[in-house]
């Protein structure tokens, strides 16, 4: 073109995204990875006592470091698909939180975002990449999108139940009293089911000792529902409050 040879190139930039000939965004994903690290340097002198603060490191990060992270997300979200573009990504904002916490570099990345209250990396950007195609119109459905706030004004779960007088647990025939735990001894989950105030059926299960807490209670929450369908119970309501214990109302 104008006596001058075209080059041809392997990949190139266009409005700020790289992009190579086999679509990965490789190249883009270890940009934006470097230019966030340039950015985390300076948090480098942050210790516990001295150094910056939670405050300004968080207006690092959500001023500088999540802009870049976020950028063009609708066009490259699938390369979050791998694991090792991922794991790139999320390591750039574990580097921020590890300074915001002022902790040790052995704390998990969840843990992190705890303590920080900062959203997951990868939910960011498939929360970003979602956001425009609804406002682009290019996903036509009810799907409703809540506003970024602090964990501190979130709404108390217990302000959601709407209380009526139908949830009276005295007046229900059937009572169903689950329960999952781990110990030092092992894991296991317990069931207990009570008909107008009387025993009628009592369940255990043991579970292998490499299984969580959770998984106990996820599975014991399961028997109860396959006891209920299998003995054909008849159900005329569901409680289920967050207790000492689960607590079932039939």
């Amino acid at each position: 073109m104008n006596n001058k040879t075209i080059p041809q190139v392997q990949k190139l930039k266009y409005l700020g995204i790289i992009i190579d000939h086999k679509l990965t965004f490789r190249d883009h994903i270890n940009n934006i990875a470097e230019k966030c690290t340039k950015l985390i340097v300076l948090a480098e002198s942050t210790k516990i006592n001295w150094g910056l603060g939670h405050k300004a490191l968080k207006t690092i990060y959500v001023g500088g470091i999540l802009p870049i992270l976020l950028y063009g997300a609708p066009v490259w979200i699938k390369t979050m698909e791998k694991e090792k573009y991922k794991n790139k990504i999320t390591r750039e904002q574990r580097l921020i939180n590890i300074k915001m916490a002022k902790t040790y570099r052995t704390v998990s990345s969840e843990a992190l975002c705890v303590v920080t209250g900062m959203t997951p990396i990868h939910i960011k950007i498939e929360e970003a990449a979602k956001f425009y195609h609804h406002t682009r119109g290019h996903i036509k459905d009810k799907e409703q999108f809540d506003n970024n706030k602090e964990a501190r004004h979130w709404q108390h779960p217990a302000e959601t139940i709407i209380r009526t007088p139908e949830w009276i647990v005295e007046d229900s025939p059937l009572q169903i009293y689950n329960d999952g735990s781990k110990t030092e001894k092992g894991v296991g989950s317990g069931i207990v089911t009570y008909r107008y105030g009387q025993n009628i059926k009592t369940l255990q299960c043991k579970l292998n000792k490499k299984c969580t807490n959770n998984q106990a209670e996820q599975l014991v929450i399961l028997k109860a529902l396959q006891y209920i369908d299998t003995h054909k119970l008849r159900i005329k309501k569901l409680q289920y409050t967050l207790i000492a214990r689960q607590h079932w109302t039939c």
